[in-house]
């Protein structure tokens, strides 16, 4: 067993030693957060819904486009994350009317009206939090250590890595958290405005 833990520590110290020496390589990244442009889509399902009169589908998309920093070493490179292109936002939002309701009427445009409350909704939560998404997606990226390749090929690998440990990150699932946790608070207030007596004023 002894000779063992002596073969590894004799063939693990080389590539230790070069990690090591990538820590001078690591870089505070640069953080830029861009908003999707989205797109809005209206739909009467065929049969009768679940749900009173209507509602909305949000799509949230959270994509992180990652550079690197290479620097040639002894031996190999140091990889390191430079730089992190993030797009956080709402992309599509599908409106569901029920059948019920037949389009251009009164009842048709107060549901679609109320619909577009819960939309204007969804949008706000990623205005507000703006500073907190940058933050965490910053805190996050500054977590990440270089990382040391012995073969250019193996960059590419890396890089998916360190997108990995970008996604993984406690700060960016709490984040994740408490943007779904400002969905429901939201889209409870929307609701409180009760669209039945506009819906009511409609049949009257």
């Amino acid at each position: 067993m002894s000779v063992k833990s002596i073969f590894l520590s004799i063939f693990l110290l080389p590539t230790i030693c070069l990690a090591d020496d990538c820590l001078v390589y690591k870089i505070m990244p640069n953080v830029v957060v861009n908003t999707p442009e989205w797109k809005k889509q209206v739909v009467q399902p065929l049969q009768p819904m679940d749900v009173l009169h209507g509602n909305v589908i949000a799509t949230m998309v959270d994509n992180y486009e990652i550079t690197s920093d290479i620097t040639p070493i002894e031996d190999g490179y140091c990889v390191s994350l430079k730089n992190i292109e993030a797009t956080i936002g709402y992309s599509d939002f599908l409106v569901q009317v029920d059948i019920s309701h037949k389009p251009d009427t009164c009842s048709y445009n107060a549901i679609l009206d109320h619909e577009d409350e819960h939309i204007r909704a969804y949008l706000s939560i990623i205005e507000e939090n703006n500073l907190l998404i940058r933050e965490s997606i910053a805190y996050s990226a500054n977590s990440i250590n270089p990382i040391f390749v012995e073969k250019q090929e193996d960059i590419d690998k890396t890089i998916d890595m360190f997108n990995e440990q970008l996604q993984k990150h406690p700060d960016l699932i709490l984040l994740k958290q408490h943007l779904k946790a400002e969905e429901e608070i939201k889209n409870k207030h929307v609701d409180q405005n009760n669209m039945n007596n506009t819906l009511k004023k409609c049949f009257e």
